[in-house]
Parts: structure tokens; C-alpha cells; sequence
């Protein structure tokens, strides 16, 4: 489990980069809390400093739009998708549950790691 950080302090509509395996960029939509892999899979670039729009991020750099539930791109440029992880709440504190896999559709894509 990674912290967070305090509930309190992720108002909805923001975002934070925190750092496991890779970095990962925690969302808050509407008071749902979603976790991603923070590097846009089209090009370097932190989806964290993306503009949110519902359960989506747009990459800052191109224009992707990855679906923060299940880390697919909407289209191009971006083709592959970004790891999802757990995300929880104890005692007021955000935990990320970091993920291992890529799943597409209920799939496994791609194993990371």
C-alpha cells in the first residue's frame, strides 16, 4: 500500500502524483477516488497535470484520453492503455493499492514488472 495522503486534502476535481513502482496519479471525481499510472502511454507526459473531465484525463502534451476506471485510451494519439490501481480510504488517509497488470475488457493486456 502507498500513502496518500488526507482525504481532506484531495477536494474533488483535483488530482496528486505520488510514487510507487512508477508514479501514479491519484483523482478526485465527484468524491470517487481513481488511481492511474501517471506517465501518458503515448508520450512522457504526467497525466496528473491533465485536465479532468467526468471519470477522464486528458494528457497535457497531445491530447490523450485515458478513462480513469479502466485506464483505455478514448483514441488517438495514445493506442495503449494505463494500469489502474485500488484506491482506499482508512481512517481518513488515501491508500493506492498498486497494481501489476494492464487489463483491457477483463483481459490481461500486459504484465508490468
Amino acid at each position: 500500500m502507498i500513502l496518500v495522503g488526507e482525504l481532506a486534502d484531495l477536494q474533488p476535481g483535483e488530482s496528486v502524483r505520488v510514487h510507487g513502482e512508477v508514479p501514479i496519479a491519484v483523482f478526485n471525481v465527484d468524491d470517487e477516488l481513481y488511481a492511474i499510472d501517471d506517465t501518458c502511454s503515448h508520450q512522457d507526459a504526467s497525466l496528473s497535470d491533465g485536465w479532468l473531465e467526468g471519470c477522464a484525463v486528458e494528457c497535457p502534451l497531445h491530447a490523450a484520453c485515458f478513462d480513469l476506471r479502466t485506464g483505455q485510451p478514448s483514441g488517438p494519439p495514445a493506442k495503449k492503455p494505463v494500469r489502474t490501481h485500488a484506491v482506499s480510504v482508512e481512517d481518513g488517509l488515501i491508500y493506492v493499492h498498486e497494481s501489476t497488470r494492464v487489463t483491457v475488457g477483463g483481459a490481461v493486456a500486459e504484465e508490468v514488472g
